[in-house]
């Protein structure tokens, strides 16, 4: 604690209501001297503490889960692989290449090799 000065007159010069709170692991430091009781400032700053050392934890979890996912795509719109319409009509149309069929029925009970080898060609080409 210290006194603080500045305005508050008498009581903010004499008592010693300034608050200065260090967490050692981490060196986050907080400094409170908005209110006038040394109390009131520690709640204050261990408030403050507390929601720093907070957001520094989430922080370093979204780095720990973005590195475990790498460069996962987000699945937004727009983002498909393959559109399948089961009606009015009946298609399946893969995206990346371009192939489609008017069989959707036959794609979905497995009949993909139509499909896989168009994939596969059209990597070759790349």
């Amino acid at each position: 604690a210290w006194r603080w000065g500045g305005k508050g007159g008498q009581n903010v010069n004499k008592v010693e209501t300034g608050v200065r709170i260090k967490h050692l692991p981490s060196g986050i430091n907080i400094k409170v001297t908005q209110e006038r009781s040394q109390s009131m400032n520690r709640d204050i700053a261990m408030t403050r503490l507390k929601a720093q050392l907070l957001a520094v934890a989430q922080e370093q979890r979204c780095e720990e889960i973005k590195a475990i996912r790498g460069d996962a795509v987000e699945a937004a719109w727009g983002a498909q692989i393959r559109n399948y319409v089961l009606q009015p009509y009946k298609m399946v149309k893969d995206q990346r290449t371009g192939w489609e069929t008017s069989d959707a029925q036959g794609f979905l009970d497995g009949d993909l090799e139509e499909c896989v080898g168009e994939l596969l060609r059209e990597r070759a080409r790349e």
